[in-house]
């Protein structure tokens, strides 16, 4: 799952403050889904797939199977090493994987399209600049990690993809998002962090399962209005953008555990962000925040003011506070929500 670095794509150029945000933000969300008994099978996925191995008389049998076929490119040839493709596949207990990670690919093999029983597929940290509507065919896939090639879009046959609940499209050179996404109902992990994405489509509305949302290091200037229809999401990222507000309505995301919007020039908090109970981690380090909404001592779950970039809490640190604020942050939480409480009771 954690997939960082500008060697991963030449099509990106971010600068090294983003990469370890982008780096601590995907970690949490490993630490997130370890924590959830129904992402434990995906997440073996996610971390990337292991080929198999074979013995010598499944080796003489697929170079039989390649003579026989049609003759494949060079290339695809040597990425094969004079296999059958689906003995490239790993048949585990629950799901059927392949990982082409790393493998110096500038397009997609021709054999992937006639696999489609895979579940699972990695195609990471190569240099891949499209994905081709075949994509379409393997409608059995649960987990697709794209992450660091060189894609500047994506094929609408994804909508195709019923089945799946994992998607990684990060470290990549994307500027939209197809509204066919949409149409994967079942989606439960969306990270698009490292590309330059603007504005989602309206269509995600529908992504009702979504759970794990990460749009980091992207060009949103403001937080996309589908998003606060997602009512499941317990995890959003959007930090190293260029927010500037906090919409009133992220007070729907009535599930969200964690919020990071680090980085940003975000000037003030909403009120409405103190009625989300549920948050555990809210992190607006490094923004123009001068003041704090009176009714943030509501958010009872934050356990501590957080320095680690790991810790649950409020991080709130390297922003132009006003006085007398700095030094009540000093004293820790209790003693901010204390202050807070009674500036209330005050006015």
């Amino acid at each position: 799952m954690h997939f960082t670095g500008s060697s991963l794509s030449p099509c990106s150029d971010f600068p090294a403050s983003c990469k370890l945000s982008s780096s601590v933000g995907i970690c949490m969300l490993v630490q997130h889904l370890q924590g959830k008994k129904t992402s434990l099978h995906l997440l073996g996925g996610i971390r990337g797939f292991m080929g198999t191995e074979h013995s010598k008389n499944e080796g003489r049998r697929s170079m039989f199977f390649l003579r026989k076929g049609p003759k494949l490119p060079a290339w695809e040839d040597a990425l094969l090493s004079g296999k059958e493709p689906k003995s490239l596949l790993k048949r585990g207990l629950r799901y059927v994987s392949l990982s082409l990670i790393m493998k110096g690919m500038t397009r997609t093999p021709d054999f992937l399209w006639g696999l489609p029983e895979v579940q699972k597929l990695n195609l990471s940290r190569n240099q891949l600049a499209v994905i081709p509507p075949s994509l379409g065919k393997l409608d059995r896939l649960v987990v697709l990690n794209l992450g660091g090639n060189c894609l500047k879009c994506l094929p609408k046959e994804i909508g195709l993809l019923r089945n799946l609940k994992v998607l990684f499209v990060n470290m990549n050179c994307l500027t939209e998002v197809p509204a066919e996404l949409s149409l994967c109902r079942k989606l439960e992990v969306l990270s698009l962090s490292h590309n330059r994405i603007s504005q989602l489509p309206l269509s995600f509305t529908d992504l009702t399962s979504l759970r794990k949302l990460n749009l980091s290091n992207n060009r949103f200037v403001q937080i996309p209005l589908c998003i606060f229809a997602l009512r499941s999401l317990d995890f959003l990222h959007l930090g190293s953008n260029r927010l500037e507000n906090i919409a009133e309505s992220v007070q729907y995301l009535v599930n969200l555990q964690i919020f990071i919007v680090e980085n940003n020039n975000i000037r003030t908090l909403p009120r409405s962000l103190c009625f989300i109970t549920t948050l555990e981690l809210l992190n607006v380090d490094y923004n123009a925040i001068q003041s704090l909404p009176d009714d943030l001592y509501l958010l009872h779950r934050l356990p501590r003011i957080a320095w680690n970039p790991m810790d649950k809490g409020l991080h709130i640190a390297h922003n132009p506070l006003s006085r007398p604020l700095p030094k009540v942050v000093e004293g820790g939480l209790d003693v901010l929500f204390n202050y807070l409480r009674e500036k209330k009771e005050h006015n």
